[in-house]
Formats: structure tokens, sequence, C-alpha cells
């Protein structure tokens, strides 16, 4: 399940040409734990693959960054953090680390990439997920604990930039903001090496550069609970799509599933939200594909709405656990339903 969560391109057929303006260059890997794929249109084989293999160099750079339990400079952050000491960081990671900050106090700490510990405790920071129930008593100081990203404060000179957490129960986990941040580095890249039609897709964030061909990219969203798309929609230029979900990291215990996405508030797993889809634009589009997903589901299908309007968004759908979709106006406008049956109700 764990490559499940993922955008489906919907190209009839994706092919490698050597030569011809309307070829169609595709390339996968495997980064940030998940399928990352590059479709480049319209460009001969030799520039497209030169492109695109400097945009997978540079998630890997990203990952081996940005890794939150193996040897990485956030790892090593959040050892300082642990000792209560401080520790330099480079000046991109500083502008990451001050962006989240505004992103989670913007979503009222729903997103916090400051918990985690509880992340770990959960036992989702692993290749594989045994199903298992953390520890309740650390479980219950952790969550007493409430570490934010506002905990975390910089000294900055001319030379350089230290971070120190005043709480040592801080520990990093930038997995709900490290695809998006991915994703705008990526069309970055190509529109330098001058790349202005191009797909990328991390793991169920896309990011969209120009056209494919006479007509907009064209992509679906995963179902969360069936095979094949919920939904299509035409992707334009510049603009980016993120879901999260409750079916590609988790395990089951006693008939309950268990997902990776931790509600800071009481610690636990969060329920009643199999998946939360948000449209998104502008400079920044990957990054808030990637985190303004989160607090919606966190919030739940009863406070989702509030938690559209603080993160400033006008396109969004939510599936609830009885597998009610749930969108915005704006959002309706832009969906194509395959399903005729399926229960929709429109919030705004």
């Amino acid at each position: 399940m764990r490559c499940a969560l993922r955008i489906l391109l919907l190209a009839a057929a994706l092919l490698l040409s050597a030569c011809g303006k309307d070829a169609l260059y595709q390339e996968q890997g495997y980064v940030f734990g998940t399928l990352v794929e590059v479709s480049v249109y319209g460009e001969d084989e030799v520039k497209a693959k030169q492109a695109v293999a400097a945009v997978m160099q540079e998630f890997q750079r990203l990952h081996q960054l940005l890794h939150a339990w193996k040897p990485s400079a956030l790892s090593e952050l959040n050892a300082a953090f642990a000792q209560g000491k401080a520790a330099t960081v480079t000046p991109e990671l500083h502008t990451m680390l001050l962006d989240a900050m505004q992103l989670s106090a913007q979503s009222g700490g729903l997103f916090n990439p400051a918990i985690g510990g509880l992340v770990k405790l959960w036992g989702f920071h692993a290749d594989e997920y045994k199903p298992a129930l953390p520890d309740a008593k650390q479980l219950a100081a952790l969550v007493s604990a409430q570490p934010q990203m506002h905990d975390i404060s910089f000294i900055s000179n001319k030379t350089s930039t230290t971070a120190r957490s005043r709480n040592r129960a801080l520990q990093l986990d930038l997995g709900g903001y490290a695809k998006g941040y991915a994703l705008d580095r990526a069309a970055l890249l190509l529109k330098q090496q001058g790349i202005h039609n191009a797909l990328i897709n991390i793991g169920g964030n896309v990011l969209a550069l120009g056209t494919h061909g006479s007509r907009s990219w064209r992509v679906g969203i995963q179902h969360p609970r069936k095979p094949g798309p919920l939904a299509t929609l035409a992707l334009h230029d510049g603009e980016a799509i993120g879901t999260s979900g409750d079916y590609q990291r988790y395990f089951e215990l006693g008939g309950k599933r268990y997902c990776h996405l931790i509600d800071p508030r009481n610690g636990q797993p969060a329920q009643g939200v199999q998946a939360v889809t948000v449209l998104t634009r502008g400079a920044r589009a990957g990054v808030l594909s990637d985190a303004a997903s989160k607090p919606l589901l966190i919030a739940g299908a009863g406070a989702w709405l509030a938690a559209v309007q603080q993160m400033q968004l006008n396109e969004a759908l939510l599936i609830d656990a009885a597998g009610t979709v749930h969108l915005t106006a704006a959002m309706q406008k832009r969906l194509e339903f395959g399903d005729k049956n399926m229960i929709i109700e429109l919030v705004q």
C-alpha cells in the first residue's frame, strides 16, 4: 500500500522518442518513500533526459537532507534539540523551517512538523510498520510536552545561523512538507533548463508546467478504497494538486486502521477521514499542495471547512469515513467523477 497514494497520469501511452517535437519523455524513480515520476512533453530525448536527470538528482539531495530517522542534516538537528544544544543550519534549511513555522501557525497548529517524536512512537519512522500500539505513558508524556514549531529559535550572524529548541521533546519530521518543496524545486530546475511543458508527480503531489500538446495535463485523484481514480481534472500551468489519506502509510490492529497522520492535540492517528485533496497555484504551489492538505484531514469532516478557510484555499475535497465526498463549489467545477452514484455534498 505504500505507493497507493499517488495521482494517476491518464495519458493513453507514455512513449520514449529520440526525435520529434511531439515526444513525451518519462522517467520514474523511488524517493521520499514513494514513487516519483517526471514527464516532459515536446522536447527531444537528449534535452529531456538531461533535465529529468537533474531533477532526480535534486530529489535525492533533498531526501538525504531531510530524512527524519536516517543520518541527515535534519536528524543531526533533532539530536541537538534533544540535548538542549544549538546546531548550525544551512540557509536553505533555515528558510524551510521558517516557512514551516508560518504554515503551522496559519493552520492553528494542526500542521505541526515538530511532532516527529509522536510519529516515531507510533512506528512510522521505519520502512515497514508493525501493528502495535505505543506505550501509553510515553505517548501521554509527548502530548503533554506540546512541541510546536515556535519552540525553535534562530541566531544569525554574518557567516552562519544556529537553531535551538527550548522544548527538548521537539523532533522535526518534514514529511508533510518535503514533497511539496521538492515539486517547487523541480519546476524551477526544469524552467532553468528550458523545459516549459512537464508534469512532476511525487506520490500524490503533482505540479504541472505548460501543457501536454494542445491540451492541459490531465490527472486523476486516486480513490482511497478502490483501484483507479475517484475523479479526473485538467491541471493547468503552474497548478499543483496534493492528496493526503489514511491508505498509504498505515497498519491495522483489532479491526481499526491507524495511519501516519498524527493529530498533535491528542497524539492519535487521525480518524474519520479517508482522504483530502487540495488544488493550489502560484510560486509555492508545490509546498501548499503538500502542507495544506494535512490540517484539513486532521480537523475532520466536522471542522475541515474552517481549515480550508484558514489555509486560504478555494478548491478542496474531503472523503469521510463513510465514503461521502465533501467538496467546495470551486473544486466541483474542476472535477469529473466517473461514478455517477457517488454521494457528493457541496459545502460552499
